[in-house]
């Protein structure tokens, strides 16, 4: 089969597309055959083995990339499942956490895929596992938004930010969401009440305080950004830091740690993402129209490169996506 691999640890450029073996499934796993594998941020993170304190993580590898075959989002069809897997078929339309998803099949434990969506496409379905996943614990679980709270999304116009404001405008939220004018009216369509330009006005310095504060962007001290959280407020911290950086966001994490000591906000990074309970939640907010995937751009397989460097460079417009069969 056709999958994109990495043999070391480098930029998009390191990318190559080339013929594999299918991978096996165990008795616990479904193979599944990818239509559409979602881009995200994590991508180039282990692609780069960034930062480099991450590399003493088993998951990434210490000297070249524990997983050759790029990729952890995919939609498709279940191809086969292994002997202890009940309620999955051959032929199912599935999406799910899949790690080694750029390519034409993808082996996964079976209870980290779910059923896609009625009436929405592969691409679609694709866009949703981390970046929704991810939104709906730093907006629900983390946040712990509520009806009439004001909430700021930093980042609004990015894959999990498109998400996050949905999430919070769903949950009764007064949302203003931090983006480029290009994406303006975008997440105003999406439920936002405010949007900031962050090009013209800095949100920490407009004198208005938010309940909670999702921050997926990173590119501020801290206590510039807890002028904008309320004094009993929550800010939520996902991402940060600069390809080739030692610690990266880890470094924004300890100081938040140390921060909390002293502050009467509440600073809180996001827990992991995979998690079949919330696959399912973002697969029915999906199915029932609360939820949509905003998808940038999508590319053949064969330029997985170009894709990855596309998000690398932050500016995507909601979700990035390949197209595999």
């Amino acid at each position: 089969m056709k999958a994109i691999v990495q043999d070391r640890f480098g930029p998009p450029e390191t990318l190559r597309l080339t013929d594999v073996d299918e991978p096996r499934t165990g008795p616990d796993d479904v193979l599944v055959r990818v239509r559409a594998a979602g881009v995200n941020p994590y991508d180039w993170h282990m692609l780069r083995g960034d930062p480099y304190v991450a590399r003493l993580a088993p998951v990434v590898g210490h000297t070249r990339p524990r997983s050759r075959i790029a990729g952890i989002d995919a939609a498709g069809e279940v191809a086969a499942v292994g002997a202890n897997v009940r309620g999955v078929r051959v032929g199912d339309a599935v999406l799910g956490f899949c790690k080694g998803a750029f390519a034409e099949y993808v082996a996964a434990p079976a209870d980290l895929v779910v059923p896609k969506p009625v009436g929405i496409g592969f691409e679609e379905a694709a866009a949703l596992p981390m970046a929704a996943s991810t939104a709906l614990r730093g907006v629900r679980d983390v946040g712990e938004v509520r009806d009439g709270q004001r909430v700021l999304v930093n980042g609004a116009g990015g894959g999990v930010g498109t998400f996050a404001v949905q999430l919070a405008a769903s949950l009764g939220a007064e949302v203003t969401g931090v983006c480029s004018a290009r994406n303006a009216e975008l997440v105003r369509s999406l439920g936002a009440e405010h949007v900031v330009d962050y090009a013209v006005a800095d949100f920490t310095g407009g004198g208005v305080r938010y309940d909670v504060v999702l921050d997926n962007v990173g590119n501020r001290p801290l206590r510039r950004v807890l002028a904008a959280v309320a004094p009993r407020g929550t800010l939520v911290l996902n991402g940060g830091g600069s390809p080739g950086a030692v610690l990266g966001a880890v470094s924004t994490l300890l100081r938040a740690k140390l921060l909390n000591l002293v502050v009467p906000q509440r600073l809180a990074q996001l827990p992991g993402a995979e998690s079949r309970e919330n696959l399912l939640t973002v697969a029915g907010l999906a199915e029932a129209g609360t939820l949509r995937s905003v998808v940038d751009r999508t590319y053949p397989l064969p330029a997985a490169a170009e894709a990855v460097a596309h998000v690398e460079h932050g500016h995507a417009r909601g979700k990035v996506v390949l197209t595999v069969g």
